[in-house]
């Protein structure tokens, strides 16, 4: 979702701790391209808040009571790609598998609760771009780590086979540098091309594979056998 020339980038907040609320919207609100504009103690509260649903960027607790940030990601987003906001969980461990049940809900990544609070507001920023992985050697390393989880066949494996089969030759070497964690930059740069034209590849790839984002591209990558630990 794109705004306006200096229109800041909106955020909402759900997390059932008050300081930790507090502190992400201190920080957030010193950003000049930054806004809070909703906050919810939990799922439900989250869920039926209109303000939060138009918000551009969620910052999402895994763990809440009532209702987690995991059954709250998937009912925000059922609709599918679309004007819905991008999610970033928020997780205490690292290898969460809670982190992966929320990837495969939708969420465009995610984040540990202690990273540092330049690595906050650069996610935020990535992932309303859309144009990379949120920390991508630790979504790597929770993907490696449960990779063949990842791919034991499943209901939706054979739609993705088959999405992946659709790709031409460029865009299948693209897609699988996307897997790798490559940014457009660094793959315009390995297959001679311009940034434009990668952007544009990369756009056709996510809607052939109906991913709303690079993340959700590279767990297909993953479940499709496209790139192994």
């Amino acid at each position: 979702m794109d705004t306006e020339p200096n229109t800041p980038i909106t955020v909402a907040l759900v997390d059932d701790q008050l300081l930790v609320r507090s502190g992400f919207r201190m920080l957030i609100n010193s950003q000049p391209d930054l806004e809070v504009v909703a906050e919810a103690t939990n799922g439900r509260e989250a869920l039926a808040s209109p303000a939060l649903a138009r918000a551009d960027v969620v910052l999402m607790d895994v763990r809440m009571p009532e209702m987690d940030g995991i059954r709250t990601t998937a009912k925000l987003l059922e609709h599918g790609p679309g004007a819905d906001p991008r999610i970033i969980v928020l997780t205490t461990f690292d290898l969460d598998e809670y982190a992966l049940a929320a990837i495969h809900a939708g969420a465009s990544g995610f984040l540990l609760k202690d990273a540092p609070p330049e690595e906050l507001l650069e996610a935020i920023r990535t992932v309303f771009r859309g144009d990379a992985v949120i920390a991508p050697s630790t979504t790597r390393r929770l993907l490696d780590h449960v990779a063949p989880m990842l791919r034991q066949p499943a209901a939706t494996t054979s739609g993705h086979e088959a999405a992946v089969a659709s790709l031409t030759a460029r865009e299948a070497e693209v897609f699988e540098l996307i897997a790798w964690g490559k940014s457009n930059p660094e793959i315009a740069a390995e297959l001679f091309l311009s940034e434009a034209t990668v952007k544009t590849h990369v756009g056709r790839i996510l809607s052939k594979l109906q991913a709303r984002d690079r993340v959700q591209a590279v767990v297909i990558a993953y479940a499709t056998g496209v790139v192994t630990p």
